[in-house]
């Protein structure tokens, strides 16, 4: 009894980014870039915290204690959110603390729970992948805009974007060198390759299913994803955006 409840604990207590198998690359340098990445990101992200904080206190102060709302309050508090939003993603992702489906996972094997967790990685490289450019783009055209109330450069806000995206980038492929089998990231990619190939050449078929559509993406493939230990956001990301490439 005491042995079973000993191994449960190990198991839920196994990192999500501890991969089985040799390293893919032993180089020190990759833990000092992660180190250095990951001050990069929390300090700043502390500080956010702090500032956001500050923020809403003096707007609620100056408009329910001194009736002399601060117009500029809400506006300040919606770029730091944002900007604390992708900083805190970058961190979650980092210490694989995004929320995920793990039951599945931690009952096969330790070669499959290590493949699975390499394909959890890989998805949400894919994912920030394909939506960093478009995020890039997008900040790209707020450079155009000025915010009403701060009459602040808008792309300061839209920046946290590409930003935040690109250090998910970084940190994914520090992560892959550092922990994951090299047969096994190649394995997730090739299927990650063969599931976007075989969406592609059913494409004309997808556009007559019609609202079909939605259970086949949302339910079926969110579910596929999740249940494969995906962290929940990129499975729903992932199954977004290839609803919206093959069926819109």
């Amino acid at each position: 009894m005491h042995v079973g409840i000993a191994a449960a604990a190990s198991v839920e207590a196994t990192p999500s980014h501890g991969l089985h198998g040799p390293p893919l690359s032993g180089h020190p340098w990759l833990g000092i870039a992660d180190r250095f990445l990951g001050h990069l990101v929390e300090i700043p992200a502390a500080l956010l915290v702090l500032a956001e904080i500050g923020v809403l206190l003096a707007g609620v102060v100056s408009r329910y204690v001194f009736h002399e709302p601060l117009v500029w309050s809400d506006e300040l508090a919606g770029i730091l959110f944002l900007w604390l939003a992708m900083l805190g993603a970058v961190v979650a992702f980092r210490r694989a603390e995004h929320m995920r489906m793990t039951a599945i996972v931690a009952m096969t094997g330790p070669r499959t729970r290590a493949f699975l967790e390499t394909v959890a990685l890989v998805a949400g490289l894919i994912f920030v992948s394909l939506v960093l450019h478009p995020a890039y783009e997008f900040a790209a055209e707020e450079i155009y805009v000025q915010t009403p109330a701060l009459d602040l450069n808008n792309a300061w806000r839209a920046a946290a974007l590409p930003i935040g995206l690109g250090l998910m980038l970084l940190v994914a492929v520090i992560r892959l060198f550092e922990t994951a089998d090299w047969r096994m990231t190649a394995g997730a990619l090739a299927l990650g390759v063969a599931v976007a190939g075989g969406l592609v050449a059913l494409q004309p078929w997808l556009a007559g299913l019609g609202n079909l559509n939605l259970l086949l993406f949302f339910v079926v493939g969110v579910g596929a994803l999740v249940f494969s230990g995906v962290p929940i956001a990129f499975a729903f990301g992932l199954s977004t955006f290839a609803y919206i490439t093959l069926t819109t």
